[in-house]
Parts: structure tokens; sequence; C-alpha cells
């Protein structure tokens, strides 16, 4: 087995030491407090009156999301803690067309919005945590598959915005853009809170979680300081019918985080260290009959040989600068970013059969694949840009990113009980692979945005961007028969123009009519060493159309967003695989239509309903153009996507509606009841796969009759969830049901299938999580 080891810059914190300042931060602000002057967070809620006033940073300055001519979305502080979330799935349907398929654990996140889905190992929509970028941009860490998944504690709001970002937010935000905002320290005023909360899933286990945090000035009102801690544990409910053991998928977070913020008169400064934990002993499954879809052992039952553990640890440093110039602004943000990740999984029905098909064993054996992937990230940005509110508000800026990058792959094989292979076979055939992937992926870019009041009611958004990213990689096999022995290397570089058009057009204070037009991109790279795969695949590309209305009425007590887009997709990038070794293609366009709907309404002051809403029809164009893999004797041609293909997991419809009671009482109780029904409708799994055996060289010569494999469909599910809380003073209780009636459905679904074989053995299913029960108490000071 080989180890990757790396030199961590002095810079890098441990979890320990932001542990640790944040136990420190808090007794201090704790004996610093001579009452308790928290207001009462029962009392806190966003109504419809209440919405011209929210604050997004979507073109990177402030502005009311109701004046931005864009799809945007925002989750609160307050929302987050009602429903007990504890990872993007958790509040993912509050978001129109935003789709998470949740592999399990948190962590294992694949996020797709609009239809359109990554089909490789690509991320198609960008992540950042405040004005730092994070994840990679490139092909060979699983971006796609590894979406940050950041705990919601500290988090102020979640920023979603749909549709590519490409001119402001560069690579990757081909899809739309899911940024989290966290809590700024204060410059003026204490606080500190410490919660605590249980959660039970029905048929599985309990976990217990805990947080807190403080902010606390430190001189003249110039000087803040904000700490915080927190752990949510993950309670289990899969259990193993192989070796009975019960609520295997427990796991924990754990998060820390201190912040300084200097406001000067002219000048500001913000620094952040961040770290995330994600230990999850195993995940979540279920095993179903590959023909009827059906649980094969009964409902949370699955089969695992190998154990498959997963594990995430992100570091985040980031400094922020702000000068005011007089005339203008200009902005620095810097991010260096640490993820270590570990994913293994259970392997036996696709390589257990290697020990009796091929080396003539009597009984199939067991094995393991495990991932490991180490990411260290550099960002640089500089922004010029001018004061707001003027006819012309510009912007220009240059970005430059660094990542320094490996990925390992090891298989082993043994017994079907775990124990070493008999020798010699142990020897020559325990390590079925060792593959290093170390690879570099550099960006630079200039882009300018402007703003153009024409008059009061009309406004032009002009944006623009120039990159170029430069990759190299090494395909490094040193061990096993699952891929040929050697070193492999590989280069690119390209040059990438995005940009956006977006007029508006008031037709009263409360009524806004926009339009947007809008490219963005998703890098390619150098390819795997693999035969019949190009040496490099090219970016794809996309250009999206929308126009949509954002309007209030009723005395703001009313509000109604409604958007129409359309989107066309090219040089679509797809996993083409032969014998269990894949590489990426540029298989060919989609496109992607739909309608988006967000409502609210205000029915009195304390009463307030919600739905929000998507159409989207996502679709394949032409089939995916085929890759030809020469073999001895024949050629092997793969198309991994079919015309009228539906995209992977894109529902045609979803919505979500949402109830929410606030109350006060005499003797100075508030509190809150309410509660949101989720609808999505039936998806697919994937994309058709066509394989087809020719003569060497003569494609229209069969060997045989085309082998057609359709995606499985994924049927609608539902689910109800209720929350309530009361609290007083200092405190608050609040209390939550999810998934309330028990609805069963699948969130992922993936055949399972010997390699040699190509029998396929089951489906491995991921739930949804059964009905779930939490309490949460918090005090602040």
């Amino acid at each position: 087995m080989i180890q990757f080891q790396s030199a961590r810059p002095w810079y890098r914190t441990h979890l320990s030491l932001s542990i640790a300042g944040a136990l420190a931060c808090c007794s201090a602000s704790a004996l610093a407090q001579d009452g308790t002057n928290a207001a009462n967070a029962g009392a806190q809620r966003t109504d419809a009156q209440q919405l011209d006033t929210v604050v997004v940073t979507a073109n990177k300055r402030e502005e009311n999301v109701r004046e931005v001519g864009a799809s945007i979305s925002v989750i609160g502080e307050r929302q987050l803690e009602n429903t007990g979330a504890v990872s993007l799935s958790d509040y993912a349907a509050y978001i129109p067309g935003l789709q998470v398929q949740n592999d399990g654990t948190p962590g294992l996140t694949r996020v797709s919005l609009r239809g359109i889905s990554a089909l490789s190992s690509g991320a198609t929509v960008a992540t950042y945590i405040d004005d730092v970028p994070v994840g990679s941009s490139g092909i060979y860490q699983g971006a796609s598959a590894l979406m940050l998944d950041l705990m919601p504690y500290d988090i102020s709001r979640v920023e979603v915005l749909r549709g590519p970002q490409g001119t402001l937010y560069g690579a990757g935000a081909i899809g739309g853009l899911l940024k989290y905002v966290t809590r700024a320290p204060e410059v003026v005023g204490e606080e500190t809170r410490v919660g605590f909360g249980l959660r039970s899933v029905q048929g599985g286990g309990q976990a217990w979680n805990a947080r807190l945090g403080a902010s606390l000035p430190l001189k003249d009102e110039r000087l803040g300081l904000r700490m915080s801690f927190a752990r949510n544990g993950l309670a289990g409910f899969t259990d193993n019918v192989i070796d009975g053991r019960k609520d295997i998928n427990t796991g924990d977070q754990i998060g820390a985080r201190t912040a300084l913020a200097w406001d000067g008169d002219a000048f500001d400064l913000g620094l952040s260290v961040l770290h995330q934990r994600i230990r999850s002993d195993d995940r979540a499954g279920v095993a179903l009959d590959p023909e009827t879809l059906t649980p094969l052992f009964g409902e949370q039952k699955d089969t695992v040989w190998q154990p498959r553990p997963f594990s995430k640890d992100l570091t985040l440093v980031s400094l922020s600068m702000d000068w005011d110039l007089g005339w203008g602004n200009l902005v620095s943000a810097t991010g260096w970013s640490q993820t270590k990740t570990m994913d293994q999984i259970d392997a036996t029905t696709q390589f257990g059969e290697v020990a009796d098909l091929l080396l003539g064993l009597p009984a199939p054996g067991s094995s393991s694949l495990r991932y490991g992937y180490d990411m260290d990230k550099i960002t640089q940005e500089f922004r010029l840009l001018s004061k707001d509110g003027g006819t012309l508000e510009w912007m220009v800026g240059g970005f430059y990113t660094k990542e320094d990058s490996k990925q390992d792959q090891v298989a082993s094989l043994a017994e079907r009980d775990g124990t070493p292979l008999p020798p010699p076979y142990d020897a020559q055939f325990g390590t079925l692979a060792v593959i290093g992937l170390p690879s570099t992926y550099k960006e630079y870019a200039v882009f300018a945005n402007g703003s153009w009041r024409i008059s009061d009611r009309f406004k032009l958004d002009l944006g623009v961007r120039q990159a170029r990213n430069d990759q190299w990689y090494s395909q490094r096999v040193s061990e096993g028969i699952l891929a040929p022995i050697g070193v492999t290397t590989g280069t690119s570089s390209e040059n990438v123009f995005t940009w956006s058009v977006s007029p508006q057009f008031k037709l009263s204070d409360d009524i806004m009519l926009y339009a947007r037009v809008a490219t963005g991109y998703q890098p390619g790279g150098p390819n795997v060493a693999m035969v019949g795969i190009p040496p490099q695949v090219d970016s794809s590309m996309l250009d999206s159309y929308e126009v949509g209305i954002k309007s209030q009425f009723a005395d703001r007590r009313v509000t109604f967003d409604l958007s129409v887009f359309r989107i066309d997709w090219d040089d679509i990038q797809v996993s083409s695989s032969f014998n269990g070794i894949s590489g990426l293609v540029n298989g060919g366009q989609a496109t992607s239509e739909g309608v988006e709907l967000s409502s609210q309404f205000s029915v009195t002051d304390a009463l307030t309903l919600g739905l929000n809403g998507a159409y989207t029809n996502s679709r394949l164009k032409n089939d995916f153009d085929p890759t030809v893999i020469p073999q001895d004797g024949f050629d092997f041609i793969q198309w991994t996507g079919l015309a009228d293909d539906r995209m992977p997991y894109s529902p045609r419809l979803s919505w979500t509606a949402t109830a929410e009671y606030a109350f006060s009482t005499a003797n100075g109780y508030n509190g809150q009841i309410g509660g949101a029904f989720r609808w999505t409708g039936e998806r697919f799994n994937g994309t058709t796969e066509r394989q087809r055996f020719t003569a060497p060289g003569d494609p229209d010569t069969q060997v045989m009759p085309d082998v057609i494999t359709s995606p499985l469909k994924l049927g609608s599910n539902h689910s109800l969830d209720l929350y309530a809380g009361i609290g007083r003073g200092s405190w608050e209780l609040r209390a939550y049901v999810n998934n309330v009636t028990g609805e069963d459905g699948w969130l992922t679904l993936a055949r399972v299938a010997g390699a040699l074989s190509r029998v396929n053995s089951h489906v491995a299913a991921v739930p949804v999580q059964p009905r779930t029960y939490g309490m949460e108490l918090d005090f602040r000071f």
C-alpha cells in the first residue's frame, strides 16, 4: 500500500486549536455578561413584509435580493434551525430547481440545478464560503460526488444562484452557485450561545449534538472576535444482514470556526479559520432485487461484506480586505483550503469473483476499494469597484487559483470472511491495484461587470470574463492486475471566455421584469491513459436564456417570483468505462427547459404560507458520441447516452408548501409552529448505455446484438415535516419531526454487478431517512 505524505503550510489550523479557542472565548464572554440581553429567537421570523430587506451578494456587492435580475433563493439561519438540518439534503427542497443526491452519509453529496446534472467527475455547481471558492475545479478530485456539505451551525444564510455564473464565479459554476455566508464577528455588543439536542430515528438509533459560540468586542468598537464549535451526531438506521450488525451508518460532524474583524475608518480586515470534520462508520443503504426493485431482506437491510467508512476534513483559512478609496473600493479575498477525503466501498460483488472465476479458488472472495483524495487549494481575487447607487456601477478584477492534488486508489482481495487469501495467492493477488493520480490545476482570469441605470425604471447589467487554465497529471500504477503497471503523464491548457447580459425593467416599486442571457463552463483536462480514450477532454459549455418577474403586492404581504428558462449544453463531459477503468469523453448536447416559482403570503401578522416549485424538462438532444476501444480480435464500441434520455436525478416536477404560525403570550413567551410538505417526481438514475462488439475497424459488422442497459426509475416521493418552538428571555426549546408519516422512497439507485461475469447481484439503494424526532435547547446570553 502506498501512502502519500505532503508537507503542510505553517498556517494549517488543527481542530483541537479551534475548539480550545472557542471554549476560551465563550468562557470570557460569559463572565463579562451581567444580564440576559439576548433577544428571544422564538419571536424571530421572516414574513412577506420583510422580504424586501434580504441582502445577497450575488454580484459581489451587497444588494437587495428584490433588485437583482437573476434567480436567487436564500435559506436563513432560522429556517435551518427549525427543521433540524444537518446537511444539504435536509433543506434542498426549499429551493426551486435544486436537486441533492445523498449517497448515504453527509459529504457524499451530488448537487444539480435546473437539470444540469454531473455526468463526469467534475462538478456543475460551484461552492463558495463567503468570498472564497472551495472544492476542486479539476477532474481528479471527485468534485461531482463530494460536494461540500457544510454543517449549518454558524451559517448566517445559504444563497443559491440558479443558472450559469461564469462571469463572476468562473470555473464549475455552469449550473449555478451554492454560497455559504457565515456569521460575522460583532464589534459592538457581546453574545454567547450554548445549545444541546437529541435526535432519534424510528427503527434506528439516537444521537446527540452540542454547540457553543460567542462574539466578543475586543478594542474600541473596532475589533471583534467570533468563535464557535458544534458537534452533530449521525443516528444510524441501516442493518447489515451479512454479520448482523445494527445501525451501521453512525457517525458525527464536528465543526469549529474562529473569526476576527477589524472595522476601520477606511480599511476593513477579516480573518477566518474554519475546520469541519465528517466521520461515518458506514453508510445508509438497502439491497434491492435487480428485477423488481423491492428490498431483498426487508426495510433498511443491506448486504455489506467489507466496511464502508467515510471521512472528510476541510480546513479553510480566509483573509479579506476592503479599502475605501473615497471614489470606490479595493477588495481582496485570499483563501487557502486543505481537504482530505477517504471513501471506501465494498467491491465484493464486483471483484470478489476474481478469486473463483480467475484464480480458480473454490469460492468467491471479498474485496474493498479505497479512494483517498488530498487537495491544497490557494485562491486570490482582487476587485476594484465603484460606489453603490450611481448611474453606472462597475467592477473590474483578477483571479488566480492553484490546486495541488493527489488521488489514491487501492483495491484489495481477501477470503469471503475477510481473512487473507491462502498462500501464495495472498502475496500475488491480495492487492488488485494501487493507483496514484497526482495532479495540478492553475487558473488565471480577468473579469469586468457593470450596471447602467438608464432611467429610474430601466437598468442593464453586463459581465465578461476571460480565463485560462493549465493542468498536469500523472497516472502511476505500481501494483495489481486491474491496470497496466507503469507511469504516464498528461497536460492540457484552455482559454475560455464567458459573458452575461441582463436587462431589468421596473413596472412599479414592487414589480420588476428581467431577462438574462449568460454562459458558463466546466473545465476539461488531461485524460487517463486508456486505449480509445482521447488524451484530453475539452471544457463543456453552456448557454442560458431566462426571463422572470419579481413582485410584491397587497402591502407587500404577498411575494410572487416566476422565471422561465432554456439552457443549451454542448460538449458534455461523460464517463466511459471498460473492464473497470473509466475515462472522460465529450459526449454531445442536451437542453433543459423549465419554469420556477417562489411565493409567500403573509395571511396575518402571525400566519405565513409559502409555495415553491419547479418544472424541468432536461434531456439529451442526440446520441452521445461513441467511444471505440480496440481489443484483441474485436472492437468494443460504447454509447453512454441516447437521444431523448432524461438527465439523471432530474424530476420533471417538484414542489414544497410551507406554513408557519408565530405567537406571543401575555406572560412573555414567544414561539412558532410550522411545517413543510415536500414532493419530488419520478427520476432516473442515469442515461441509457449501448454496447456493441464489432470486427476490428468495421463498425457495421456486429459480432453479437447490441447490449442496451436502460436507467433505473425512481418513483416519486413525498415527506411531511413539522416543527415547533417556544422561548422566553434567554432560552428557547425547539422540537421537530421529519418525515412524519414514515414514507418510503429512494434517493439514489445503482446496479451492482460482477466485473467478470457481468451478472447483476442486486441494486444498491439509498433510502429516504425514516421518521426522525429531534429536540433542541438553546441559551443565549
